[in-house]
């Protein structure tokens, strides 16, 4: 049997894609590669062109573009891809130039050239490259069938180091292939392998053979789409992001919902599949559209609205607008601020109360879209009820891991009731199988089924069991530990109970009532640093548990900045510091279980 040559595998690539529509240019090395782009630039740019009287560049303008795009790092030169350039003429006049159109994404010039060949500290040559309005935009690396990906993948990071400049630093994606397996992922040096993602469709089926992948996410109108739309830049870490295929198609199904339709809708994606992500994209793509007039990101606890709005900031700095409390959420409504993230207890207080709801009566008939994070929470209860009375033309739309059904249903509602019909599934079987999340290993402990949940020798033998097997369950202290107690007061025996044991590990417990809260605590807001609680002797009993937590780490926590406290806990627990020691377990009740 003969293997395809590698030789082979191009040819039918290039092949492919003329099929498609591709151009196909030879460009033998960089100084061909410029005359082309500027070919290309011009032709794309001819309306603009047109308006001066004229059809072409001079040679002194394209140096000056050339110039331009010259300067910066990687990222800012993503960021400059998708502006519009100023170029100033001889005749004292300007021409907006155009790299890429964003919003018309099959409106650009796609070529494809293989072979080109660079001169950097070492000469190379690259297999295909695909180029959207002269520029390189895509570069495939081809293996021959049999080789493992990762050499393709090995290979595009020496790049990296050896010849990648000029022009190709505005690659935005690669593609790397055997023939059998396919993957993609952004021009982003440093985020490893485990950053290369296979391309599916709607259903999660695998486009793993170069021809099936080349035939989906190289059509040009898709490719065009990706790099336009679906490539986040992440401020944050200065890094490119590309969506996996599941975010794609469930941010495509929110969009066609609010552009066809008044039908809400749900989506199912399994926790640890990067909801935060895909939200922010639905909210922001949502945004823009003309007949839109809000977006609001609705979480059901203070420390997601607190860490979404840092994790959106991350993305893209001033996008969204947070909001303290009840009076700033009223605020934000009037404002011209296009995305709010704010919790549904605020939403709940300036649609129930007088003062708040004359106050947004103006525009309780916008066109508003509503997203709500994790929607099997808090949306089966009357606050969901008053704000969607209150909002009669708000369009809603819900993420969750966990749906109700019928068999598990809350007050015999479902989420499809509350939120419509799932426009897209993810489930844990496929994030596993794609390796996006890790798998589960779980072992089970069987007792006798008549026990007293409650009695005091039980529960010291689950502390005891639990220290005596921690170094083991997390890899010798490799990772830290959550314990999950179902209520505030079994949390407090518990921890007595694991301190009288003297354990060597460090231990610390976080609870608070913030998660449901009045509205009148909502009012105010946890940002001024308030710990929420309906019984002052567990408030004492928190306060002695930070009394512990300041002994062992140096701090000074107390109920009165308990959102510090929190925040500190979460520090620990991520590792992210490494001159924080790390909180080995956790007691949590109903707090840092998802998403955290």
């Amino acid at each position: 049997m003969s293997i395809q040559s590698e030789a082979a595998l191009e040819a039918g690539l290039i092949a492919t894609l003329q099929q498609m529509d591709y151009e196909y240019v030879q460009i033998a090395e960089e100084d061909n590669l410029q005359a082309n782009f500027k070919r290309q630039l011009e032709i794309h740019n001819r309306k603009r062109l047109a308006e001066h009287g004229r059809t072409e560049f001079t040679d002194e303008e394209f140096d000056k573009i050339l110039i331009y795009l010259e300067g910066g790092t990687r990222f800012e030169k993503a960021k400059k891809l998708r502006d519009l350039y100023p170029l100033d003429t001889a005749d004292g006049k300007r021409i907006w130039v155009e790299f890429l159109n964003r919003q018309q994404w099959c409106q650009n010039e796609f070529q494809v050239s293989n072979q080109i060949t660079v001169e950097g500290r070492k000469k190379c040559r690259y297999d295909v490259t695909i180029l959207i309005n002269g520029l390189p935009l895509v570069q495939i690396e081809l293996k021959r069938r049999g080789v493992e990906l990762r050499v393709a993948y090995d290979q595009i990071q020496r790049y990296h180091k050896t010849s990648y400049h000029g022009l190709f630093d505005y690659i935005q994606l690669f593609v790397i292939s055997n023939g059998v397996n396919t993957r993609y992922f952004a021009n982003n040096p440093n985020g490893g392998y485990k950053f290369t993602f296979n391309w599916t469709d709607a259903a999660n089926v695998p486009f793993n053979e170069l021809d099936k992948f080349a035939a989906a996410f190289l059509e040009k109108c898709t490719l065009g789409k990706i790099i336009g739309k679906y490539i986040v830049l992440h401020e944050g870490d200065k890094c490119l992001m590309v969506l996996r295929p599941y975010q794609f198609y469930a941010v495509e199904k929110i969009l066609d919902k609010v552009k066809n339709s008044n039908d809400n809708g749900y989506i199912w994606h399994t926790t640890g599949a990067g909801k935060t992500l895909t939200s922010f994209k639905a909210a922001q793509l949502v945004s823009e559209l003309d007949d839109v007039d809000k977006v609001m990101f609705v979480v059901d606890r203070h420390d997601l609205d607190t860490q979404t709005q840092s994790e959106y900031e991350a993305f893209e700095p001033g996008a969204v607008d947070g909001t303290d409390n009840t009076d700033e959420l009223v605020k934000r409504l009037h404002s011209n601020s296009k995305i709010i993230i704010t919790t549904i207890q605020k939403l709940n207080a300036a649609v129930s109360k007088t003062w708040y709801s004359n106050k947004i009566e103006a525009i309780r008939h916008s066109r508003i879209v509503m997203i709500f994070d994790e929607c099997h929470r808090s949306h089966f209860g009357e606050s969901h009820k008053r704000i969607m009375k209150f909002f009669d033309n708000a369009q809603v739309f819900g993420f969750t891991g966990t749906p109700i059904f019928t068999e598990n249903a809350i007050n015999g509602h479902t989420t499809k009731e509350i939120f419509g019909n799932c426009l897209h599934q993810y489930l844990i079987k496929d994030a596993i199988a794609d390796e996006n999340v890790l798998g589960f290993l779980v072992e089970y402990y069987h007792g006798s089924e008549e026990v007293e949940k409650g009695n005091a020798n039980r529960m010291e033998e689950i502390a005891k069991f639990i220290l005596n097997n921690f170094n083991k369950s997390t890899f010798d202290g490799e990772f830290d530990a959550l314990f999950a107690v179902q209520s505030v007061p079994m949390l407090i025996r518990y921890y007595k109970i694991f301190k009288s044991l003297k354990p060597k590990i460090r231990i610390g417990a976080v609870f608070t009532y913030a998660a449901n809260s009045s509205q009148d605590d909502e009012q105010t807001g946890m940002n001024t640093g308030q710990y929420v609680s309906e019984s002052t002797g567990e408030a004492d009993e928190l306060q002695a548990i930070m009394d512990d937590y300041n002994e062992m780490f140096g701090t000074a926590f107390t109920t009165e900045n308990f959102r510090a406290y929190y925040d500190d806990i979460n520090l620990r627990m991520k590792k992210k510091r490494a001159d924080l020691k790390p909180l080995d377990l956790c007691l949590v009740v109903g707090m840092f279980l998802t998403g955290f």
